[in-house]
C-alpha cells in the first residue's frame, strides 16, 4: 500500500511539473494565439487560405521577416533595440546591386560587401550605446536615418537613379532568389537554418545565459563576470547582418534594388517578437516563441486577403493582436513566477 502511495505522489509530481514547465514556456502564449489565428483565417478565408498558393503567401512574408526578427528579438532580450534595420535592408540591397549589377563585379564580391556593411553597421550602433550610455533607440534611430541619407546620396551618384537592376547568375539564383514549386521562396530554409542557429545560442549555450541575465539586470551581469559590452555590440551586428541578408536576397530575387524598401520590417519585427513572447522589459523570451510571432503575423498580414473582409482593416486586427499578445504574456509571466507544484501526500 505504500508503494502504491509513492507511486501515485510521483505521478501527480511529474504532471504537475509538466505543467508548471509548459506555464512557464514564453512561447505559451504565442502557440495559442498562432492557433486562433489559424483556426479563425481558415474558416474564414476558404479553401484558397489552406491551400499551398495561400500557405506560401504568408510563409514567404513571414521568411524574410522571420530572418530579421529573431536577432532583433535577442537584442530586445538582452534589453536593446535595433530599428535601423529598416535602412540596412535597403543599404545592403542597394550595396549588392551597385557592386554587382552596377560595375559588374562578380556576386560574391556585391554579397560580402553588403553584409561586411551590416556588420560595420551593428559595430558603430553598439559602440554607441555602451560608451554614450544613450538609449538604444535614440542611437539605432540616428543610425536609421545617417544609413537612409548615404545610401540615397551614394546611389544617385553613382548609378545616376534610385533603383538599380541587377541579374544575378544561376548559383545566386538558386541560393538566394528562386520559388521553389514555383511559389515558396527559398529564404524560408534560411529563416529556418536562422531559427536552429539562433535557438542553440539563446538556450544551448552559456550566451544564452548571458543574454538573458543583461535583460535582467545588466549591472549585476557585468558585475559577476559577463562581457556585457562585448555581447551587446555582437548582437547589433547580428542584426546589422540579418538586415542585410535580408536586403540583398530581395534584390537577388527580385532582379532590382530600391532606396526606399524595408521601412516597414521596424514595426513589424518589433510586433512579431512581442507577439512570440518577448517582454518589452527584457530577460524573458525564447527562439521558438519569435517564430511563432513571426508566423502568427504573417498569417494576420496575409489571411486578411482571403477573406470577405475589406483589407484595411488589417492594421486594426494587427493592433488589437500586439495588444493581446502583450496582456498574455505577462499574463503567463506572472503564472511562471507564482507558480510551485504541489506537494504530494507523502511529502512533508
Amino acid at each position: 500500500m505504500s508503494t502504491q502511495t509513492q507511486t501515485h505522489s510521483l505521478g501527480a509530481q511529474t504532471h504537475s511539473l509538466s505543467l508548471g514547465s509548459l506555464v512557464r514556456r514564453p512561447e505559451t502564449g504565442s502557440f495559442l494565439g498562432l492557433a486562433a489565428v489559424f483556426v479563425f483565417f481558415t474558416i474564414f478565408g476558404g479553401s484558397n487560405f489552406a491551400s499551398a498558393t495561400g500557405a506560401a503567401s504568408w510563409l514567404n512574408v513571414a521568411a524574410s521577416l522571420g530572418i530579421v526578427a529573431i536577432p532583433i528579438g535577442l537584442l530586445m532580450i538582452a534589453g536593446e533595440l535595433d530599428i535601423s534595420i529598416g535602412s540596412m535592408i535597403p543599404a545592403g540591397s542597394v550595396t549588392l546591386a551597385i557592386i554587382s549589377g552596377h560595375f559588374h563585379a562578380p556576386i560574391l564580391v556585391g554579397i560580402v560587401a553588403a553584409l561586411a556593411l551590416g556588420a560595420v553597421v551593428g559595430f558603430i550602433n553598439g559602440l554607441l550605446v555602451i560608451r554614450t550610455a544613450v538609449p538604444s533607440f535614440i542611437v539605432t534611430l540616428g543610425t536609421l536615418f545617417a544609413v537612409a541619407g548615404l545610401t540615397l546620396g551614394l546611389c544617385v551618384i553613382l548609378t545616376g537613379t534610385t533603383s538599380v537592376a541587377i541579374k544575378a547568375g544561376p548559383e545566386a539564383k538558386f541560393l538566394l532568389g528562386q520559388f521553389i514549386g514555383g511559389a515558396f521562396q527559398v529564404t524560408i530554409f534560411w529563416w529556418i537554418a536562422t531559427a536552429i542557429v539562433f535557438g542553440f545560442i539563446l538556450h544551448y549555450s552559456h550566451y544564452g545565459n548571458w543574454i538573458l541575465a543583461m535583460g535582467g539586470d545588466k549591472v549585476s551581469a557585468r558585475n559577476a563576470g559577463i562581457p556585457t559590452e562585448r555581447m551587446t555590440i555582437l548582437l547589433f551586428m547580428c542584426s546589422g547582418v540579418s538586415a542585410a541578408f535580408v536586403g540583398l536576397s530581395q534584390a537577388i530575387l527580385y532582379n532590382s534594388a530600391q532606396v526606399s524598401a524595408g521601412q516597414s520590417y521596424i514595426f513589424n519585427a518589433i510586433i512579431s517578437v512581442v507577439v512570440g513572447g518577448v517582454l518589452l522589459t527584457g530577460g524573458y523570451g525564447s527562439v521558438f516563441g519569435i517564430v511563432l510571432g513571426t508566423l502568427t503575423f504573417a498569417i494576420v498580414n496575409q489571411g486578411i486577403y482571403y477573406t470577405g473582409f475589406d483589407s484595411n482593416w488589417a492594421s486594426l486586427i494587427i493592433g488589437i493582436l500586439l495588444l493581446l499578445a502583450v496582456l498574455m504574456n505577462n499574463t503567463f509571466r506572472k503564472l511562471a513566477l507564482s507558480y510551485s507544484p504541489a506537494k504530494g501526500k507523502g511529502q512533508k
